[in-house]
């Protein structure tokens, strides 16, 4: 019989797969980070699901496993915010052309004339080309929720809008505002009803409740803001404050379920044995498309695709996507070659100096390369 929770398909993964295993295994000896999973899905087969290392550095850590859960940080933008996107625009609720401003009033209210601000569309949001800056520290004055939103609403433009790709967490913080002001439910509540239960993911979800907290790998020791080791609550701090579910960041699961999400995608939104799909075909093409502007831009709707040095490595095909979590977790999805790639660690463990994920990404995924027949 095969573990628990890892499909026959993938019961000989570590030895198809050597090289990528042997990536990480390195890695962790070279203390890049404690430990890791990852899974690997081809041709809507689970293909490879394991791990290397331990939750922390230390020898009598407990082991990762296949099926532990960590903190996906950024990983949140595409599976939870983007999907609603594209479920809320398969319904016609989503106009991807319609200003901020018109769902968020606090966006534009009171702005100076000139500002921009009038112009940035969701679109915009999901493209990372509102001209909003990339990342702001609101929580360090702003420690309750309608606060610390207010702030990312009253944010100034550091460009004018769809002139500048600039990745920014705080467009996606105020994407997350808009799907809930739309929806008329928290972004929490919304993933679990209309994205989590028709894939039929067991882990993934906003707020691990304490109890489980042991059971996922410590993000950091957080001396600054919290004073803590941060484990099974998300490390972002500025997600912490809006409660641990926001737009940008709260997202916890493990790779299975990152994988189930990745294969509804590579099926163009179709859903095993199920009659309608959770997303049309056409929404799933225009979501991972490359947008035309701003000039230089890798981004499509919430994805990134492959551009040079990417975390993707050299194998994966331009029509790939993508999406990096600053706690040091990736997923690549590769329609051409019907692939899908989920790394998962906890390399800011115990701090965020260590940044050798950023070379041991695109490591492991050239070398899925000599398992691919």
């Amino acid at each position: 019989m095969p573990p628990p929770n890892i499909p026959e398909t993938a019961l000989d993964g570590r030895c198809r797969f050597a090289a990528a295993h042997e990536v990480l295994q390195k890695a962790v000896d070279e203390r890049a980070f404690p430990g890791a999973a990852y899974g690997i899905l081809l041709d809507g087969n689970v293909v490879a699901l394991d791990s290397v290392g331990r939750f922390t550095f230390n020898a009598d850590s407990p082991e990762i496993t296949p099926s532990t859960v960590f903190d996906l940080a950024s990983i949140t933008k595409v599976m939870a915010t983007t999907a609603i996107a594209m479920l809320l625009y398969d319904r016609g609720v989503l106009d991807l052309n319609a200003p901020v401003g018109d769902t968020l009033p606090g966006f534009v209210i009171g702005m100076e004339p000139g500002s921009g601000k009038n112009r940035v569309t969701l679109r915009m949001l999901l493209a990372h080309s509102s001209g909003l800056p990339g990342y702001g520290r609101l929580f360090e004055l702003h420690r309750d929720p309608q606060a610390l939103l207010r702030a990312a609403l009253r944010l100034p433009l550091e460009a004018l809008p769809d002139t500048r790709a600039e990745y920014s967490d705080i467009g996606f913080i105020l994407l997350g505002k808009a799907i809930e002001v739309l929806c008329g439910d928290l972004l929490a509540r919304i993933f679990a009803r209309d994205i989590a239960k028709p894939l039929g993911l067991e882990t993934a979800r906003f707020c691990p409740p304490e109890n489980s907290h042991h059971e996922i790998p410590p993000t950091e020791y957080d001396g600054e803001f919290r004073q803590r080791v941060i484990q099974g609550e998300v490390q972002d701090e500025n997600c912490h404050v809006l409660g641990g579910a926001s737009g940008h960041a709260g997202l916890f699961s493990n790779t299975l379920d990152v994988l189930r999400f990745a294969d509804c995608i590579l099926a163009g939104g179709a859903l095993p044995a199920a009659a309608r799909p959770l997303f049309r075909p056409a929404t799933v093409k225009l979501f991972a498309t490359r947008q035309p502007e701003p000039p230089g831009t890798t981004r499509a709707l919430g994805w990134d695709t492959p551009s040079e040095s990417s975390s993707a490595g050299n194998f994966f095909s331009k029509e790939s996507i993508g999406h990096l979590g600053y706690a040091g977790t990736s997923l690549w999805i590769d329609p051409e070659r019907k692939l899908a790639a989920v790394l998962l660690t906890n390399r800011t463990w115990p701090d965020r100096a260590n940044k050798t994920i950023q070379s041991v990404r695109p490591a492991f995924h050239d070398a899925l390369a000599a398992g691919i027949s």
